[in-house]
Formats: structure tokens, sequence, C-alpha cells
């Protein structure tokens, strides 16, 4: 009879969310850059265009940085006060900002040259954006309480909304329908806008409305998903989503952060969004759950954040002039830029002598070489395969010699080196061996 090795009872450790895939997603992105600015930086937008470069809004000038590089490609400093919300249209040719003074100004990003001056705020425009679908429009919404939708050709506004009753620091086009506009005030609601009809066809987080369906605080910062259907906003610390096919009805809200909430982003595909906090923290949210998967934490509040549509890169503006720059290096699969033999090379036939007259299998960027066959035996060939015989632990082959003292004495030596004091060392010891902790 074989000599039965000794069964060691293990314990299950609890789940950790530290290392699912989710977490070693988001934990891609490192290598964080720091770039210092002269004043907080209030915007970062990346271009929705190749390369997506993206502009940075601090103080007086917006700055166009190369993604590659994290250096200043471009510098606009044509304001006559404090930039704000800096936008870069969808083919990456026009950049828009606005500032303090209720200017609203359209730059072509490679001259730097003005093309278009809308003046008709009369105080400061915290958000200027292009419409996603229509790159002819603008919008904008200042702290005079009203929005505009502007005609880029004839530098003419389409409509002008006057519902809010308070600062509007936040607001988007809708990006499946260039006719609806969402808005959030500081008047503590969020609206949305048919430039049709010129009326606000929904609101939301009414003051007089019922508890947990109505903001208590100012509305930072309002996103739409990308089917029109759900919205969110953020009102001090909570995290309010928005049923706009049930007319508006808050179906969820959540406290993550401790402090308010001033960037809501997407990524990709919108199957997340993440959230950054004066708390320092950028929370990322499973949309189909609404929990929290990943926390990243930064040295300051964050007062702005983006995610760029490749998903390589997330930046960071905050309230003590830094600008983070994380990034997520490219997947082994995706084809490198810098390659020594491109693709197009090896088509010419110019390496077929050296490697042997066939080209290896291109595949996702890499030399794949092509597989050897194995070789086949004959039909009545007997293979006899080799039994690796298992390795006894120390204390087994003791035991099998019947040296009980001396196996006792190899299972304490490795116990004491695992814990030094007395009682750990005992409970190591009866838990793993004994099953039965003493009480000591």
């Amino acid at each position: 009879m074989d000599y039965q090795p000794v069964v060691v009872r293990k314990h299950a450790r609890p789940a950790s969310t530290k290392h699912n895939a989710e977490s070693r997603y988001w934990r891609q992105y490192r290598h964080p850059v720091f770039i210092k600015e002269y004043a907080p930086v209030t915007s970062v937008h990346f271009s929705p265009a190749k390369p997506h470069r993206y502009a940075v809004t601090a103080a007086t000038r917006v700055q166009i940085y190369a993604p590659r590089t994290q250096k200043v490609t471009k510098t606009i400093s044509r304001f006559k006060d404090v930039a704000r919300s800096s936008c870069i249209r969808g083919d990456g040719k026009l950049v828009v900002a606005g500032d303090d003074s209720g200017l609203v100004q359209v730059f072509d990003i490679n001259s730097r040259a003005i093309l278009r001056t809308l003046d008709s705020h009369k105080q400061p425009v915290h958000v200027t954006k292009f419409s996603a679908l229509n790159h002819t429009q603008i919008l904008s919404c200042s702290d005079d309480t009203t929005v505009k939708l502007w005609d880029v050709p004839s530098q003419a506004a389409i409509t002008t909304f006057l519902d809010h009753t308070d600062y509007v620091r936040s607001g988007q086009v809708a990006t499946h329908n260039p006719h609806l506009i969402l808005t959030g005030s500081y008047d503590a609601t969020v609206r949305l806008f048919d430039s049709r009809t010129g009326e606000c066809e929904m609101l939301m987080g009414d003051p007089s409305g019922e508890a947990g369906a109505r903001n208590t605080a100012p509305v930072e910062q309002v996103l739409m998903f990308p089917s029109g259907t759900v919205a969110l906003s953020s009102a001090g610390p909570i995290l309010r989503v928005w049923d706009l096919v049930a007319g508006g009805r808050c179906v969820r809200a959540m406290s993550n952060h401790q402090k308010t909430i001033t960037s809501l982003a997407f990524n990709s595909d919108a199957s997340r969004v993440l959230t950054g906090g004066l708390d320092q923290m950028v929370k990322v949210y499973d949309v189909s759950t609404y929990r929290v998967v990943h926390t990243m934490r930064y040295p300051a509040p964050i007062l702005c954040m983006a995610i760029s549509p490749d998903e390589t890169h997330i930046a960071a503006g905050m309230s003590d002039g830094t600008l983070s720059v994380r990034r997520r290096q490219p997947k082994a699969s995706e084809p490198a830029a810098n390659d020594l033999f491109s693709v197009s090379s090896l088509r010419t036939g110019a390496f077929e002598s050296f490697l042997g007259g066939a080209l290896p299998e291109i595949g996702r960027g890499h030399l794949k070489e092509k597989k050897k066959s194995k070789a086949v035996g004959d039909v009545d060939e007997l293979k006899v395969e080799s039994k690796r015989k298992k390795r006894l632990r120390e204390y087994d082959r003791l035991l099998k010699n019947f040296k009980y003292s001396a196996a006792l004495d190899s299972v304490l030596r490795k116990a004491s080196r695992a814990y030094s004091s007395e009682k750990s060392y005992a409970e190591y010891f009866c838990r793993t061996y004994l099953l039965q902790p003493p009480s000591l």
C-alpha cells in the first residue's frame, strides 16, 4: 500500500476587489505626468479626432497638448479675462472658449486666429461646447442665467433660454439629437430644452419636489447618455440618475464622495462613468449596477477630468494648478507605431530570400511564425509515457520512515520561521495541523 501524504486543511480567503479584472484594467493607467500651471485648471477636453489632442484651460490661456509627448503644441492667449471651458470640435480643426468678460470666441486650432466672436452674454461664460451632430452650432451657458445656441457662420443666437434663475455652470447638446439641450444650474434644477420650440420640455430636481428626487445643492455637472434616455447630474457629493423616458424621474441617488462632485465623464462606450470631486478622488461606476468598481486618488481637489476617446489617457485638472495625465500602455495585440518592420515593407518581398521564400503570417501587428507540424508515428506504434514521481514534503518523508519526532520538529521549524511570537506560532501550528486553535 502506498504512503498517503498528510492532507492539510486550507481555509478560504475572503474575496478581494483589489485584484479583480475591473480593478486591474483601471490600474493600468499609471506613470502619471504632473504639469504645473499658473492657475487652477478649470477645463480639460480631448479632441474626438485622432491623434486626440487635448485642450487645457487655465488662467487667461488655452493650451493644446500632444498626447504622446505631453508637450504643448499650441498656446491660445487672446482673452481679455480668465478663460473658461475650451472645447475642440469633432473634426479637430476648431476650438471654442468663453471667458469671464462674457465673450465666446472660436479659434483655428493650427493658426490660432480668431474666426468668430460671439458677444451677447453680460457675465462670465462657464460653458462653451460644439454640437456633436451639427458642427456649425455652439452652446454657451453663462452666469447671467441664460443658455444660448449659436449659429457660427452668421454669429447669431438661434435660441435663447431664460428659464434658469441662477448661474448656469453646466450644459450639453445631446449626441443623438442636435435640438435637445441638457443644462444644470445653481438654482438646483436640471432642465431639458428643445431649440425647435424654445421651451423647457422637462424639469428635474425641482427644490419644491419630493425629497430624494430634488437637488438641495447647486448642480455642478450634467451628462446625458448617448442614447438620450438617461441623464446624470451632480449636486454636492450626490450623483443622481434621471430617467428621461419616464418624464425626468429620479431613479437613483448615490453618495460615494465626501465633498462636491465637480466633473463627470464617460468612457468610450459609455459603459463606465467617472466622477471627480473636491475630496481628491476619482471614482469609476459600472452603469449597469451603479456600483463603484475602482477608485483613484489625486494629490489635490479635482476641478475637471476627461478620458481620451481611445481610452489611453486620463487627464485631471486640480485646484492647485496641477494637471495630471495618467497613461495606459497599448495592449500587446495592438499595432505599435514604431515597429521595426512594418507590414507594407514585408509585403514588398524584400525579405523573401531571408525568410526562405515565404513570408510569415501577420496578425494584429505582430509577426507570427508558422507552427511546425508535429511528427506523426506509425499506426501500431506504442508510446511509453514516463510517470513523474510525486515529491513529498519533508515531514511526509519523515513520517513515511516512522520518524515522528523529526517530522514534528520539521513542522515546528517551518512555523517558527513564519511566526516569531509564541501565541501566533502556536495558533498557526494548531490551526494548520490540529485544526483546532487552543485557548491561550
